[in-house]
């Protein structure tokens, strides 16, 4: 799996740990490993720029992803996945350290960033959650992928709930 990490937003955060759980959650999600995935991390104003100029909406938000190929999880246990672009994730290290701090099982911003990162894997692949029963398939996969992660790598203590709306 190709997976490139940029930090451009002027904060530390545990990029090894990102790089780590983004190539988790693609295998769990059986994408092909020739595939590629970039991560941008990127500060407040940039984030803001972006949520307006993609989204219309205003201020900084967490996550936002920008698929390129659409690539789709296997239909079935037998399918051969497809390689391709899977697209950018860009992440906000302000917004995720907020919203750890402020979420009910308080937790760090490189916890934040790790379930954000899994977000983004996840609409890159097409899931989303306007609606309840796309809410809860997504958020249920997202807090499989999360646990699973971190049971793997003796990460203890409750898994970071979604904050994101």
């Amino acid at each position: 799996m190709a997976i490139e990490v940029n930090n451009e937003s002027g904060q530390d955060f545990d990029e090894p740990a990102v790089l780590d759980i983004a190539r988790y959650a693609l295998a769990r999600m059986r994408i092909h490993p020739l595939s590629e995935l970039s991560v941008i991390a990127v500060d407040a104003a940039a984030m803001a720029q972006l949520h307006v100029q993609w989204m219309d909406l205003p201020g900084p938000t967490d996550v936002m992803s920008f698929p390129m190929d659409e690539l789709r999880p296997p239909a079935r246990d037998d399918e051969e996945p497809p390689p391709g672009l899977l697209g950018d994730i860009v992440l906000c290290p302000e917004v995720a350290a907020r919203q750890g701090a402020d979420a009910p099982t308080r937790h760090s911003m490189d916890d934040e960033l790790q379930l954000l990162t899994v977000h983004g894997v996840l609409h890159l692949l097409g899931y989303d959650h306007e609606d309840p029963g796309e809410r809860a398939e997504m958020f249920g996969l997202q807090k499989a992928i999360v646990d699973g992660w971190r049971a793997e790598r003796g990460r203890t203590g409750p898994s970071p709930a979604p904050t994101m709306s």
